[in-house]
């Protein structure tokens, strides 16, 4: 038996057609992403997430000479929120990421991060909004994370 998967997103050429909450969100990530420490890959990440609360909470990469050993921005800016934040629920999350300033190509997370979003927003019962983005150009909007990595593995398999 074939079976399709339908897949939606938005996706939006200019960053005017967005809403203002969803700028104020890309522009915090944008941020972040300046103080980045990439000095390995010269790839700079910088995440921004809006809370119940109102609250905007950021994150970068961490890269390590030990290359495992650093931190993706998405995760850095989940576990920092979570950590500090436990009762709070993440409404939306915007990426950023490059290796300059004209980089216009949008860039998805990497499956660990996938895998941490599918967790949260499964831990909240609530869909969390997902944009990602070059530092220009097109941006890609999600309405959940679970959509970003279908058949993800949950707590309903253990």
């Amino acid at each position: 038996m074939i079976k399709v998967l339908d897949l939606k997103y938005e996706e939006y050429s200019q960053w005017e057609d967005l809403s203002d909450q969803d700028l104020i969100v890309i522009n915090k990530a944008k941020e972040a992403r300046n103080s980045a420490y990439a000095n390995y890959s010269n790839f700079k990440v910088g995440a921004a997430l809006l809370l119940d609360n109102g609250k905007i909470l950021t994150g970068n990469n961490q890269e390590n000479a030990a290359y495992p050993s650093g931190l993706c921005a998405e995760r850095t800016a989940i576990f920092y929120t979570i950590a500090n934040y436990p009762s709070a629920k993440i409404i939306k999350m915007a990426v950023v990421a490059g290796k300059d300033d004209n980089s216009s190509i949008p860039v998805s997370p990497c499956g660990a991060c996938r895998q941490v979003l599918i967790e949260y927003e499964f831990r909240q019962k609530m869909p969390i909004e997902f944009l990602f983005t070059g530092m220009k150009g097109k941006v890609i909007k999600f309405n959940q994370c679970a959509d970003l990595l279908p058949f993800s593995f949950n707590e309903s398999a253990l």
